[in-house]
């Protein structure tokens, strides 16, 4: 057992016992309770053992599915089954880009080579860069919750917001819109900062970063150009029913999830680092 485990907490922070009480008392602007190292020492350790086959298995899976599905789809060629394949697939590529996501976190596997090869053909497959991403997503991941570090997601101040031009605060924090602004996001980054995941020399990068980005940027190139010689030899319909709005049901999806996953509070601010103006 844990120190943290034999501390008393409320339960609206995961531990015991939740009632309306402890919602009340429970204070989001403070900082957590516990420390991330005691959450990984209450973690089992069968749970950090990486098993290449098994992520494997996973991967081939989702792959099966996907092509099977288009294969269907291709197949039935009906109009009230297309919504249903774009649902479907949409989330089939939702699928891919966690699995990848789980190759830049080095958790599916203890290869680095296997990690990065797996996380291209995944996440270039749904236009995703993988290192421009993979290294912005760690620097989320060391700054979370700070507000002039963080990269995803990030509390604007109220000068920064002021400054943003008004089509800059509309596609960015006016529903619907902040549901498709992934592929925005990687082009030119969380409002009030510059740069690009595509961009080698982007201040996201490190000197010593920058083949890992050029690499990622010409395999997202090689799936556009793949893209566009299907539209040639398909049609450019057959490829919008197929690929393209199963992208954007994926775009959704992430912008959700992420959304879901950093929202704060209506009367509170969740706890964060950094000055706060």
């Amino acid at each position: 057992m844990v120190e943290a485990q034999s501390k008393p907490m409320n339960g609206v922070n995961g531990i015991h016992n939740h009632n309306k009480q402890d919602e009340a008392d429970f204070d989001p602007s403070a900082p957590p309770p516990f420390k991330i190292a005691e959450i990984r020492a209450a973690i089992p350790k069968h749970c950090w053992i990486k098993n290449p086959w098994r992520s494997m298995s996973y991967v081939f899976r989702d792959l099966f599915v996907i092509f099977a599905m288009a294969s269907a789809a291709i197949y039935l060629e009906s109009w009230y089954l297309w919504p249903v394949y774009w649902a479907a697939q949409g989330t089939m590529f939702w699928a891919l880009f966690v699995l990848g996501h789980d190759c830049g976190h080095g958790s599916f596997s203890d290869s680095r080579t296997l990690n990065s090869v797996v996380g291209h053909i995944l996440h270039s497959a749904i236009l995703v860069p993988y290192n421009g991403w993979r290294i912005s997503h760690r620097t989320h991941h060391q700054n979370h919750g700070h507000v002039e570090n963080d990269e995803s997601w990030v509390p604007l101040t109220e000068k920064v917001y002021s400054s943003l031009h008004e089509s800059t605060r509309k596609f960015r924090f006016r529903v619907p819109y902040p549901i498709f602004a992934y592929p925005f996001y990687l082009w030119t980054r969380s409002p009030g900062k510059q740069g690009s995941h595509f961009n080698p020399y982007s201040d996201l990068f490190a000197p010593n970063e920058r083949k890992d980005v050029i690499t990622s940027t010409v395999c997202w190139t090689m799936m556009v150009a793949l893209l566009l010689y299907l539209s040639y030899v398909v049609g450019p319909v057959q490829i919008l029913k197929l690929y393209c709005v199963p992208y954007w049901i994926f775009i959704m999806w992430i912008d959700l999830v992420t959304y879901l996953h950093h929202h704060g509070y209506d009367q509170k601010l969740p706890w964060y680092r950094g000055k706060v103006k």
